[in-house]
């Protein structure tokens, strides 16, 4: 329940009134708006969190070339520019979120992110509901931050020791907009919500990007694609938000089927539904107060103890128009 706005990209436009980037930013030119304020009262009317992405380096600009030719030696960039901007946005928007990127030319040490990171949690108007992520430097990522990215589209396969991040983009080839993206290249449904589902079993959070057009429209296309996962979430939402990992991530004869937790509840996330309606899992132990339903669906479902020790579950038969989703269903577990 959070969203991420890039407030700057590698190109340098900053999509704030930014003083420090004049006449190349979206209130002196282009819209002539305050995009990242805009958007961040629209969502804190939802409460929705705010999330700023931000790139430390700028291409092309000429202060942060100088400093890379003297091997980041110099920090005009960073001390005229990149800081006062990152600073800028905390203290004009108090993010929930930051979101850095555009770190890996250089080290920490040249970026001053220490320092700024010091100050966003001891002094800053956020300091007490900030989360940050690990791109603050070269080699930082995966080792240090509030959350990890470490890489785009970064899965993990077991459950990491530290909280997560899987950033991903409906468009395969690229995170922006691409006027000449064909279907073949984007996700679908199916895919993003295994994408989610994984995400979470692992105990990641999921963040899904899509590129606006150059007048701030998502695409028909897009917004297909993103209502069809509300959707989803309308009727599964219960096995996603604030779920833990269980204790066993994954079924481990399959990687259709993943598993979450919500205190005594365990959910059961299968992305194929069986032929012959009965759905085996090995790795929950039933009790004689086991109980078995279906997100979406009214009443319980009957099951059985398998020949090992897990359950064989008796999903019911329905025309697929009837099914709670078009693909992944959950299954809550109660008393195993």
């Amino acid at each position: 329940r959070y969203v991420v706005l890039t407030t700057k990209h590698h190109e340098g436009f900053a999509n704030w009134g930014s003083p420090r980037s004049w006449n190349w930013n979206s209130v002196d030119t282009g819209p002539h708006r305050d995009l990242v304020g805009e958007l961040g009262q629209a969502l804190r009317e939802r409460n929705l969190r705010y999330g700023l992405y931000h790139s430390l380096m700028e291409w092309f600009n000429p202060l942060y070339l100088a400093d890379k030719k003297c091997g980041f030696k110099t920090q005009d960039f960073v001390v005229k520019k990149m800081m006062p901007e990152l600073y800028d946005l905390v203290l004009k928007y108090k993010p929930d979120l930051i979101w850095s990127d555009g770190d890996w030319e250089a080290p920490d040490s040249y970026w001053n992110s220490t320092s700024f990171l010091a100050w966003l949690y001891n002094e800053s108007p956020v300091k007490d509901t900030v989360v940050v992520n690990d791109r603050w430097g070269s080699g930082c990522s995966c080792r240090h931050g509030g959350f990890y990215n470490c890489a785009d589209k970064y899965q993990p396969g077991t459950l990491p020791g530290h909280k997560w991040e899987m950033c991903s983009s409906i468009d395969k080839l690229s995170w922006g907009y691409r006027s000449n993206m064909s279907v073949a290249e984007l996700m679908d449904e199916a895919s993003i919500i295994e994408e989610l589902v994984q995400t979470v079993s692992l105990g990641g959070n999921y963040l899904l990007n899509v590129g606006p057009t150059k007048e701030g429209v998502i695409v028909p296309i897009f917004q297909e694609r993103l209502l069809a996962l509300g959707r989803w979430l309308d009727t599964n939402g219960e096995a996603i938000y604030e779920s833990q990992p269980w204790r066993v991530q994954v079924e481990n004869s399959t990687d259709t089927v993943w598993y979450t937790s919500k205190g005594p509840a365990v959910y059961a996330i299968f992305l194929l539904w069986p032929r012959d309606n009965v759905l085996e899992l090995c790795s929950p132990i039933p009790s004689p107060a086991t109980q078995v339903t279906m997100l979406g669906y009214a009443g319980t479902l009957k099951w059985q103890q398998s020949p090992g020790k897990g359950l064989l579950i008796s999903l019911p038969y329905l025309l697929p128009s009837a099914l709670p989703s078009r693909s992944g269903w959950a299954l809550k577990l109660e008393g195993v």
